[in-house]
């Protein structure tokens, strides 16, 4: 295990190196930047050249990525452009709002998820897994926006109550905090839980037409030892796969909900930044994006081997 651990390791920088190129380079192919919002129509190529100079714009693109990743070796993301804050402090404050998010919807989308998913392969093509399917049909179909605009004006329209528009932090009020998370928090899980729903019961389809299940089953053996001794072992690691997958997919992907609710999270924070071309701010967020996302594939890796010895990494 350990040496494994340090291969991953070693693999896990150099993929956070390359990264670190490409986040860089895609950045400056947005167009426009700084230089030009500020400057807007007003100004002259002077005060355009100096300011071009004050943010290193006028250096060569690779002097500046090396200056850039020098920074960041040393723990070092930058000041703001636009607002003069340490990037460090922005990123963290608005990743800690994007991973709570992502904690509890993945969270919701297992609890609804996984049963569903459970209930729907046993009972393939019966009226129960046909109920499931229209869950799932729907909730792959309908974009993320929609649904929360449903539930907002749903919930505002049935109980006349709408969530408070200020976020407040768990460690200051976790009441607060999850009132105004829970329609955001509500319209992901929904969404995820289909998906994940979908992807069970293929792997439970999958399971149960294995020889090994078919003869138990001739044989008379309860359908419930078949499936916590056959098949929930055979389905956990895809499950857990699924699991990182979702996670990435929100911590990287929040930037609508985050934006129909006001939270302060990392994808409103990436808007922002693109809106102002503010590069230090966009560099450090997509690479924090890219660095969990790293995290997360280290940790399912790590519990296959831990879940199932007889899986073999490489």
């Amino acid at each position: 295990m350990g040496s494994y651990l340090l291969k991953r390791l070693a693999a896990s920088l150099l993929t956070a190196l390359l990264a670190s190129i490409l986040v860089f380079l895609l950045v400056r192919m947005v167009p426009g930047d700084v230089v030009a919002q500020m400057m807007g129509q007003a100004g002259g190529e002077n005060a355009a050249a100096a300011l071009r100079e004050f943010f290193g714009l006028d250096q060569p693109i690779y002097m500046q990525y090396l200056a850039w990743i020098t920074h960041v070796l040393q723990g070092d993301l930058g000041v703001s452009w636009t607002r003069g804050i340490p990037v460090a402090t922005m990123v963290g404050q608005a990743f800690l709002v994007t991973l709570e998010i992502a904690l509890l919807t993945l969270f919701i989308a297992t609890v609804i998820g996984v049963p569903l998913g459970i209930l729907a392969g046993i009972y393939e093509n019966r009226p129960l897994d046909t109920a499931i399917q229209s869950f799932n049909i729907i909730g792959l179909s309908a974009p993320v926006f929609w649904v929360g605009l449903m539930l907002l004006v749903g919930v505002s329209a049935t109980f006349s109550w709408s969530p408070p528009l200020r976020f407040v932090t768990p460690d200051r009020s976790l009441a607060d905090n999850l009132a105004i998370l829970a329609l955001p928090i509500a319209s992901l899980g929904l969404l995820q839980a289909a998906a994940y729903s979908q992807f069970v019961r293929q792997n439970v389809v999958s399971a149960m037409s294995q020889e090994y299940v078919r003869t138990a089953i001739a044989k008379g053996v309860p359908v419930r030892g078949i499936f916590f001794k056959h098949i929930l072992r055979n389905v956990m690691i895809p499950i857990i796969t699924f699991m990182g997958l979702i996670l990435i997919q929100i911590l990287g992907g929040t930037v609508i909900i985050e934006s129909l609710f006001a939270l302060p999270g990392l994808g409103r924070l990436l808007l922002a930044a693109i809106e102002t071309r503010d590069y230090p701010v966009l560099q450090g967020a997509l690479l924090v994006v890219v660095v969990a996302a790293m995290v997360v594939n280290l940790l399912v890796d790590l519990t296959y081997r831990l879940i199932d010895p007889r899986v073999r990494v490489s």
